[in-house]
């Protein structure tokens, strides 16, 4: 098969599109996708990088990706729920590849309406938001929680969650992001690169963090007395200067369902997620520098042709 394969760690350049990596061996508990489509993350740069390589090791030579959508090729023997040839997608791994192996506890089908290729923006950047917000943060309805980086994917898909869950939601962008910032539906917007309206924006019962550092770090002081940050960033270096907060360092895990409710909502144009790019496989290098850069303002997509 096709694949794109990390034999060391370092720059974009250092991402190995080839054309005869063996194909991967179904076992009874696995889903064989053909693949239509994966996406770019930042955990994907900065597992080749190595900045992440204590939370997520990469073992080489090494598939990155955590997004997939696609066609069932073949089903193992303990799965359910799924048949060959119906369209479906997954936050899995090992995604940069036409074959990827998908558990049968990560699939779902893909809603008719959806495209089989944006289908691939969704699963990791929702699930990402959705559990920051539900599982880190805690959120109840009724609550005030703050998302930072409101205007990326995953912020979208926490204000997104947040909004259904009931609460009331700030979205945390930048001042020039103000007016395109209005189409997420949130309660309140807030420039956290203007200090006047942080220091007005009052206090709040949880803050989901995208963004983390220096943005993140004269905001902890709004977040009322037993209030949680939860981050899928790096924490503020000051937070243990705020003892009468919980500090919550999170990362996703497979839900196929939320995935899949999603996808309705995406379909049904109640979840909006700008994809800002296509590439083909044999340019995932290039797919990742540019994704890296940031600003693009949405998704990149790998497709498999």
């Amino acid at each position: 098969m096709k694949a794109v394969r990390l034999y060391e760690y370092g720059p974009a350049k250092n991402l190995k599109y080839e054309t005869d990596v063996p194909d991967p061996e179904v076992g009874e508990d696995d889903v064989l996708v053909a693949a239509a489509a994966t996406s770019i993350n930042p955990v994907d740069w900065k597992m080749r990088s190595g900045e992440a390589k204590e939370r997520f090791p990469v073992s080489f030579p090494g598939i990155l990706g955590r997004d997939v959508s696609g066609v069932v090729r073949a089903v193992g023997s303990n799965v359910r729920g799924v048949k060959e040839g119906e369209r479906v997608m997954a936050l899995t791994t090992g995604t940069y590849a036409e074959l990827v192996i998908v558990k049968g506890y990560e699939i779902t089908h893909i809603p008719d309406g959806v495209d089989i290729i944006q289908a691939a923006a969704l699963p990791l950047i929702a699930l990402t938001g959705d559990q920051l917000v539900r599982e880190a943060c805690s959120l109840q309805k009724g609550q005030s929680i703050l998302v930072t980086g409101a205007m990326g994917s995953v912020g979208r898909a926490a204000v997104h969650s947040a909004k259904k869950i009931g609460a009331h939601v700030i979205a945390g962008v930048r001042k020039h992001q103000l007016d395109d910032a209005k189409e997420l539906g949130a309660n309140a917007l807030v420039a956290l690169d203007d200090e006047e309206a942080v220091r007005n924006m009052g206090k709040v019962d949880a803050i989901a963090d995208t963004v983390g550092g220096k943005v993140t770090t004269p905001l902890l002081i709004h977040i009322k007395e037993g209030g949680i940050c939860g981050t899928v960033v790096t924490p503020p270096p000051d937070a243990a200067l705020h003892p009468d907060i919980k500090l919550v360092r999170f990362r996703a895990h497979p839900d196929p369902s939320k995935v899949r409710e999603f996808a309705d909502d995406y379909r049904d144009g109640k979840f909006k997620l700008p994809i800002v790019r296509n590439f083909a496989l044999s340019e995932a290098a290039e797919a990742q520098e540019f994704a890296e850069k940031g600003g693009s303002g949405g998704k990149v997509l790998l497709l498999m042709v």
